[in-house]
């Protein structure tokens, strides 16, 4: 599994309100993995993915969900918050 967990920052927060969910994904993740796998898992459409290594040798992957689904919606469905 590609995706470890979500991430709730006051920053991830601003970006959730772009329809934007940040998570902690594996260091090998490709964004073209983490994107395959997160419309299987959670049964969405993703636009975009974009990722960064945190200067704690922890990979962040920004995902923007497509404007038909809602990203707080998701997070709150699958027990996030």
């Amino acid at each position: 599994m590609l995706i470890r967990s979500f991430v709730l920052t006051e920053k991830a927060m601003i970006e959730l309100k772009k329809n934007v969910i940040t998570a902690i994904v594996d260091l090998s993740a490709k964004k073209n993995d983490i994107k395959k796998e997160f419309e299987k898992l959670f049964n969405v459409e993703v636009e975009s993915v974009n990722v960064l290594v945190t200067p704690r040798g922890e990979k962040k992957a920004y995902i923007k969900l497509k404007s038909n689904y809602n990203a707080e919606e998701l997070l709150s469905k699958i027990g996030v918050f």
